[in-house]
């Protein structure tokens, strides 16, 4: 297995597009698998489509299923970090993606992101795994 990580910063949006980094990482690589992970306890990695209002509609769709507010008993950070703790049960921190002839066998619209909601920590990183076929 081949493996690299990259560093990543997530700004102060809650979605992060990396498909371009996933895409140069299986490149000539052939048939197999890329495992795409962040090694991080509040983020996650997703596929959706970006460009067409699902940003801010995922975005919205994690408010309302983990409120941002003071509820949470995992209580350090701003205001609501727990919430930022549980994410990755819901966004899980890994997925893996076939590969065909070096390039990821993704769908029309799927895009692969990482989903971050913490923003007292927006540096990641981003860990790409490569398992020949």
């Amino acid at each position: 297995m081949d493996s690299e990580t990259f560093d990543l910063s997530t700004g102060s949006e809650l979605v992060t597009e990396v498909t371009g980094q996933v895409r140069e990482f299986c490149r000539g690589r052939g048939d197999g698998l890329c495992h795409v992970f962040v090694p991080h306890a509040t983020a996650g990695v997703a596929l959706i489509e970006t460009g067409s209002g699902t940003e801010p509609d995922l975005a919205a769709a994690v408010d309302r299923m983990l409120p941002p507010e003071d509820i949470y008993r995992h209580r350090h950070g701003s205001t609501g970090h727990g919430r930022d703790h549980v994410l990755p049960a819901f966004i899980a921190p890994s997925l893996s993606l076939p590969v065909i002839d070096g390039e990821p066998a993704l769908g029309t619209w799927q895009s692969v992101v990482v989903v971050d909601s913490n923003v007292d920590n927006r540096h990641r990183r981003l860990r790409l795994s490569f398992l020949p076929g």
